[in-house]
């Protein structure tokens, strides 16, 4: 894991488990930073809700269900807060169960190819869905719920977005195509490039390249975009800034964080890495 230089003093506020039962059991969670605003620490949520996570596994009520375990972990949660978060539980047949609420995510590897990923669930750009301490928020009923037949030699990345969103994926199958010293050195490999790129003011980051598509496609929906054709991108923001956007979750909207910003570059986020392998039992 990887701390935004922003969020060291609090610890970063992404969390993680993993655990050796039955095929095994990873998890992250991300704390949503909108909580900061109204001086909740964002971590205290994502941590609480991976330590009971991490204390349910074996639980005969989750009965080994990524979405169950998702459901008692969110209720015994009493923090304040919101997390999005993601939890994959194998099966010794090789049955990857996965259940997702937002936009931490998963990839699976095989002879250079991502044959499978998650998709981010979000209420708009930059606002994921997330379980929440609140009424509003979401719950594991939310939950996008897939698995995927592991084979032998399979490689799993899970990560918070601070992966994501600065990483693409031809960038994860090369490091896990090229890295040696095994799965840790690989998310160490990964953390970096994700934290470097994090860092480049000037690098076409897939979140820069979303945040675009998102701004034109904003323009041409509106329904006065025949204003818009002959402004500048700095003018575009200015109005978009001045636009009242309804807030459906507790992130900070991504026009506010636009503020002052080109669409382009990294996005500084903490950032975790899990790589796994997949073996025979």
């Amino acid at each position: 894991m990887l701390l935004n230089f922003r969020k060291v003093e609090k610890g970063g506020e992404d969390a993680f488990f993993i655990s050796s039962y039955n095929g095994g059991v990873v998890a992250v969670a991300d704390g949503v930073s909108g909580w900061a605003e109204q001086n909740v620490n964002p971590a205290l949520f994502s941590r609480e809700l991976m330590s009971k996570a991490s204390s349910l596994v074996e639980d005969e009520e989750v009965s080994y269900n990524p979405r169950t375990l998702i459901q008692k972990a969110h209720a015994a949660t009493s923090s304040v807060g919101s997390a999005t978060v993601i939890i994959a539980m194998l099966e010794k047949n090789g049955t990857l169960k996965i259940a997702s609420v937002g936009d931490c995510g998963l990839r699976v590897i095989r002879k250079g190819q991502v044959v499978f990923s998650t998709s981010p669930e979000e209420h708009y750009f930059d606002c994921p869905y997330q379980l929440s301490s609140e009424a509003v928020g979401q719950t594991y009923l939310d939950a996008t719920v897939s698995s995927v037949e592991l084979v032998k030699g399979d490689t799993l990345v899970i990560g918070s977005d601070g992966l994501f969103d600065n990483v693409f994926d031809h960038e994860i199958v090369s490091a896990v195509g090229t890295t040696s010293d095994g799965v840790t050195n690989t998310a160490k490999v990964l953390a970096n490039l994700a934290h470097t790129h994090s860092l480049d003011l000037s690098y076409e980051s897939p979140y820069s390249l979303e945040a675009r598509a998102r701004v034109i496609n904003w323009i041409q929906n509106f329904p006065s975009s025949s204003l818009f054709q002959h402004c500048s991108i700095d003018s575009l923001m200015t109005l978009i800034l001045n636009y009242d956007l309804d807030q459906q979750g507790f992130d900070v909207p991504w026009w506010k964080k636009m503020l002052g910003m080109k669409l382009t570059g990294g996005k500084l986020d903490d950032i975790t890495v899990i790589v796994g392998h997949a073996e025979s039992s």
